[in-house]
């Protein structure tokens, strides 16, 4: 398992989380049952559980942390479209390919590289006739991740 400097509890598992400096820089979903040490005193993960308690009472709660994101200029592009998708309204790959002039299969694979999920909501891009894919997963725990993220927002909407 890659080094994390916390692990959250999160409704449907746990999340991992590795800072850099204060930057949030990544955010992985892990098994329910992963150990999850202490963090009182870690002033950043503090917040960021904070900010997740927020967006599990209220998916339109809208994040204040500091992210940087790492990755291609392509997929920097896609992840910030993705940041203007409101909650409880998903959009399709191919529908967001159009806005970016590119195709359905990039979004999908810019989607799947996303360091950062929940705070950049890949999970509501599905595909025009399903769910779609999810960390680069057709099935198993991501799709089940993704459909709960979306039932919950659905939720408040």
């Amino acid at each position: 398992m890659p080094f994390y400097d916390a692990i959250l509890d999160a409704p449907p598992c746990r999340l991992g989380a590795v800072f850099t400096g204060e930057a949030l820089t990544r955010l992985d979903f892990l098994p329910a049952n992963t150990p999850a040490p202490s963090t009182k005193h870690d002033i950043r993960a503090r917040h960021l559980a904070d900010e997740l308690d927020a967006y599990w009472r209220n998916p339109a709660h809208v994040f204040d942390l500091l992210v940087v994101p790492a990755g291609t200029p392509f997929q920097l592009r896609v992840w910030r479209a993705l940041l203007a998708l409101a909650p409880g309204q998903p959009t399709t790959y191919g529908a967001l390919a159009k806005q970016l002039g590119t195709a359905p299969r990039a979004v999908g694979q810019a989607c799947g590289a996303n360091p950062l999920p929940i705070l950049i909501p890949c999970h509501r891009v599905v595909a025009a006739n399903g769910l779609g894919g999810f960390m680069h997963a057709a099935s198993g725990a991501p799709l089940d991740i993704k459909t709960w993220l979306l039932a919950h927002e659905r939720r408040t909407d």
